[in-house]
């Protein structure tokens, strides 16, 4: 019998061209894929004692991409109302196959993707990466932190339980005591005076739709621009160096890539084990008009904010001292969001002074935290 198989084997086509040759040929007409192999061949990632901080931002997007795709296989089963929210996480936790997984997997992977943006924020802010030329990169980042917490924020109430049902009760009236603009914050966040139904879907319009699509924008301008400027090198390790071409480099492709992967698997195995170990607990059904938990208490990334809240005067000099704690924070915020314009001259008493004030922070968000807890 005679041997009719083409050249190229079994996977060959009827030209005998492999057929992946063929399809990779087929995508390179249509795509810029030599451009991109080469853009990951030739970029460099700075190596010196700092270098860890680089692995904050890729875990970051790798954590929210895992939240995208655990959030939509949650969406093909709950129903957002007040009569059904409840029973349908209910359902997906123990009728639905791996449900209960998937599930806890969210909840955990939202504390953590949160805690990882904490680091990746003040990694950045303390080796001062957001100074020229990569102050829009800063501003970018500070709003995606900002839209980590508000998914955070709005995710909470999705459940309709009664300890997610009294936090953003808590929450909410915080925005809601602002001179000036608190009936409106309040009205705006809640969708009418109280915690109701009319809170909860609008929540999750918020949760599923606008803050997505407001993320995928950002992100992808903080990718570019993270793409076109390449990673900062503190200035202290190019001092050390004699010269930031002097710094030494890895390729991203494959040894930062691969140790970015192994990053990713572990976290992942991590939020496997923690969503096996200690499944994300549902509770009891919101009831409006049952009494609040003892001890209800924001979500841990705004614990510290809630606690502060309690330390302050009934009033000072004639107003409120809670309204005066919530500006406090607001004009930290501002401060921490603007601070490329503040900092800008390495080395300088007022770098000094930011930097400082960022230990000051981060030892006021973890005292503050810890002592809520305790």
């Amino acid at each position: 019998m005679s041997d009719t198989t083409p050249a190229g084997g079994d996977n060959a086509g009827v030209d005998g061209t492999p057929i992946r040759d063929r399809a990779l040929a087929w995508l390179k007409e249509r795509l810029p894929v030599d451009a991109v192999v080469a853009a990951a061949k030739h970029k460099k990632v700075p190596v010196h004692r700092h270098s860890i901080w680089y692995y904050m931002g890729g875990m970051t997007l790798y954590l929210f991409t895992v939240q995208a795709v655990t959030g939509i296989l949650l969406l093909l089963y709950y129903r957002p109302s007040p009569d059904t929210a409840f029973e349908s996480v209910q359902f997906i936790m123990t009728g639905v196959r791996f449900g209960w997984l998937i599930r806890s997997i969210h909840s955990w992977g939202a504390n953590l993707l949160i805690f990882v943006l904490f680091l990746h924020m003040f990694s950045v802010f303390f080796l001062k990466a957001y100074r020229k030329p990569r102050e829009i990169t800063w501003y970018t980042g500070a709003a995606l932190f900002g839209i980590m917490l508000g998914f955070g924020f709005t995710g909470y109430l999705l459940p309709w339980n009664q300890l997610a049902f009294f936090a953003t009760k808590v929450g909410s009236g915080i925005g809601g005591a602002l001179p000036v603009v608190g009936d409106f914050t309040l009205e705006f966040m809640r969708g009418g005076p109280n915690v109701t139904g009319a809170t909860l879907t609008r929540f999750f319009g918020w949760h599923v739709a606008i803050l997505p699509a407001i993320t995928s924008v950002v992100v992808a301008v903080h990718l570019v621009l993270f793409q076109v400027q390449g990673m900062s090198i503190p200035d202290k390790v190019k001092d050390e160096a004699g010269g930031e071409d002097k710094v030494p480099q890895m390729d991203f492709f494959p040894n930062f890539f691969l140790r970015d992967v192994l990053g990713w698997v572990v976290a992942l195995g991590g939020l496997a084990a923690l969503a096996a170990l200690f499944p994300w607990e549902l509770g009891v059904k919101a009831d409006p008009f049952a009494a609040a938990p003892e001890g209800i208490k924001p979500e841990w990334f705004f614990l510290f904010m809630y606690e502060a809240l309690k330390y302050f005067p009934a009033y000072i000099l004639g107003i409120e001292g809670e309204i005066v704690g919530i500006l406090v924070f607001m004009v930290g915020g501002l401060l921490f969001f603007i601070v490329p314009v503040i900092d800008k001259v390495p080395g300088s008493r007022t770098s000094r002074i930011v930097t400082w004030a960022g230990v000051f922070a981060v030892a006021f968000i973890v005292f503050m935290t810890v002592l809520a807890y305790l």
